[in-house]
């Protein structure tokens, strides 16, 4: 059962990474099933054995890229040491949360969230992905929070909420200027950086 597990486990990520090559050669609407397939090295079976469809592949891509980013940010949060003063918000932006697109194209994230104004069944999954990517983003600012007694001007689902529709947008943003993934994570560490001071108080003296 466990050699099953790792197979699909195996199958699936090899199908993500050849989406991956796929949609930044052609997009997400010319991005055929065949042609990720092709570049897998598995048939249409295998796909269909672990994606219903096309749309589900580049969310589950999207899910992996995101939670990828999320690990590094949880292992940040957990080196923190109490006894050091409290950062500037942007500091802590730049130090710790780290927030960038570095490791996920914004046409990609544009084109899906696209794909999910369209499709209701895509659009509930969508959402139940972003309410879980709110609700882990919560618990890092909460740990922060703990660290170092920050004051926050909202709860931190609230905050958490505000950082995801930040980046939401800015990915929009980017795609639309044609920007490249250096350029639109600049763009939202500098959006991630205003946001964190506008909600966080300074520390009392």
């Amino acid at each position: 059962m466990r050699q099953a597990t790792r197979s699909r486990e195996n199958t699936r990520g090899r199908l993500m990474d050849a989406a991956l090559e796929v949609f930044a050669e052609v997009g997400l609407d010319a991005a055929s099933v065949e042609a990720v397939c092709e570049r897998a090295g598995f048939t249409r079976g295998a796909f269909y054995s672990n994606f219903a469809s096309k749309n589900e592949l580049f969310l589950a891509l999207v899910a992996r890229l995101s939670e990828m980013k999320l690990e590094e940010v949880e292992s940040r949060v957990h080196e923190l040491e109490a006894d050091q003063p409290q950062p500037e918000p942007t500091e802590l932006v730049r130090r710790i949360v780290g927030l960038s697109l570095d490791d996920m194209d914004p046409a990609l994230v544009s084109e899906i969230r696209a794909q999910a104004l369209r499709d209701p069944q895509m659009a509930a999954a969508y959402l139940a992905w972003q309410d879980g990517l709110i609700a882990r983003i919560a618990e890092i600012v909460s740990g922060l929070v703990d660290v170092y007694g920050l004051r926050l001007r909202l709860p931190a689902d609230e905050v958490a909420r505000l950082f995801v529709e930040v980046a939401d947008d800015t990915s929009a943003r980017a795609a639309l200027l044609g920007l490249g993934k250096e350029e639109a994570g600049a763009m939202l560490h500098g959006r991630a950086e205003r946001l964190a001071t506008a909600l966080v108080d300074p520390p009392l003296s």
